[in-house]
């Protein structure tokens, strides 16, 4: 399906300096762009990789931008690392309607689209043949004492943990209790985030068009306390119990840790903002997943 473009926007490359060394696939792919006319803009998504890109590999000056001025003027975000990479990309881009398409180069990627043997296809996304894949997000408020003092969203997950600490929390959904167990904390995640620390906890995988929220307990010292898979309408909330020495934390799309204190709650529930992302390769997830995880079909 094509998609109309406009050609006066410009496409944001959004590289991770230390997957893409030197800006090497980065500028292979503006060279690629440009020679159809196309408007780029180098915008890193990790501030503290700046430093790192000055010159490229081949001696060329590399003029970057923020990524957060380009996107009132692009149309399309191509990244350039792991998922890590595309989470920042695409939590800047959500607001915006701007979809994201993911280069993997290196590590498992469930969430790009392309590798890096599918380039040439860049030019189709840029002519506008491709389709939209948009995926769940999710609301996060912490309430302390009634009051809320910290909102995020994410695309991936919210985690609730003790650093290298156990902890107690209470799980439930529309108010109804679901689990209360001490461990090392819990995922919250959407299908896009299934497969990311989830399912390393042991929680399933589902496929990134569903809409449900995910409950994954992280390492509990109870035997009954088990995955939940719920409905995308359910408003979850997290009740750390009473801390003493072991703090409790929440990381939002793996961001910086919010401390959290006894009683404190987390609410989650399904956010009216979506990711945009850019499907082209006609790869299924099921085949994707089973490459990703080694198994040969």
């Amino acid at each position: 399906m094509a998609i109309g473009l406009a050609v006066d926007k410009k496409i944001v490359l959004c590289p991770n300096a230390e997957s893409d060394a030197g800006l090497v696939m980065t500028l292979k792919v503006r060279g690629l762009l440009e020679k159809l006319g196309r408007l780029t803009a180098i915008c890193p998504v990790f501030d503290s990789a700046r430093p790192l890109i000055g010159v490229g590999s081949q001696g060329h000056e590399i003029t970057v931008t923020r990524l957060e001025d380009e996107l009132p003027s692009s149309e399309m975000a191509v990244t350039f690392g792991g998922d890590g990479t595309i989470l920042r990309a695409a939590r800047a881009a959500v607001d915006f309607g701007i979809p994201i398409l993911g280069v993997n180069m290196g590590g498992k990627g469930f969430m790009a689209e392309l590798e890096q043997d599918d380039i040439p296809l860049i030019l189709d996304a840029a002519a506008g043949h491709f389709e939209i894949d948009r995926r769940m997000m999710l609301d996060i408020e912490l309430r302390r004492d009634g009051e809320t003092c910290y909102s995020d969203y994410a695309l991936n997950d919210a985690v609730v943990n003790g650093g290298t600490k156990v902890i107690d929390v209470a799980l439930f959904g529309d108010g109804n209790q679901i689990s209360a167990f001490s461990g090392d904390g819990v995922i919250i995640a959407t299908p896009s985030g299934s497969t990311a620390y989830s399912m390393a906890a042991g929680g399933p995988i589902v496929e990134p068009s569903a809409n449900n929220i995910l409950l994954t307990p992280i390492c509990a010292h109870v035997l009954d306390a088990k995955p939940f898979v719920l409905a995308d309408s359910r408003r979850v909330t997290v009740r750390i119990g009473h801390v003493k020495r072991n703090r409790a934390y929440l990381s939002v799309d793996g961001c910086d840790s919010v401390p959290l204190g006894s009683g404190d709650e987390v609410g989650i529930k399904k956010s009216q903002k979506q990711t945009s992302f850019v499907h082209l390769t006609g790869r299924s997830f099921y085949k994707r997943v089973n490459e990703k995880l080694g198994e040969k079909r």
